[in-house]
């Protein structure tokens, strides 16, 4: 089992992202892809700004990985995520996995996005026409 995480400010490449999960024996890649959405909560975003304690981050990240090869039987496992400020349209987090059937790809993909959101030190700034405000990474 292979696993691959990064924090970066440089744009993330999806076609790298999934391109490094395939295997010859993987018979299904689940792929999450969050973009920086154009409004929250009826309020239009102008941009976002991400941060992260970094060392905590890649930990947790590491972690939340460990977990999610525990449960499912996936090949491999990868977990970028971007800081810095990132327009509509951009990409702040790519998580892709690759399993020999897709049901351990579905399973472990949504779990890993699920639960980084909840416990990993990344934090985002919503800039509006208004204001700004700083959340967690999550709803």
């Amino acid at each position: 089992m292979q696993t691959e995480i990064k924090i970066s400010s440089e744009i993330l490449n999806i076609q790298s992202c999934i391109e490094w999960v395939m295997l010859p024996e993987s018979g299904g890649i689940d792929v999450f892809i969050g973009t920086v959405r154009n409004a929250t909560k009826g309020k239009a975003v102008l941009r976002l700004e991400f941060e992260a304690y970094e060392k905590m981050a890649l930990a947790e990240m590491d972690k939340i990985a460990a977990q999610a090869i525990e449960k499912w039987p996936v090949q491999k496992l990868l977990i970028h995520h971007r800081t810095g400020i990132l327009s509509v349209g951009e990409v702040p987090v790519i998580i892709a996995v690759s399993a020999a059937h897709r049901d351990a790809a579905f399973e472990a993909c949504r779990y890993v996005i699920d639960t980084l959101k909840q416990t990993v030190p990344i934090w985002k700034k919503e800039i509006f026409e208004d204001g700004e405000v700083w959340v967690a990474a999550h709803p």
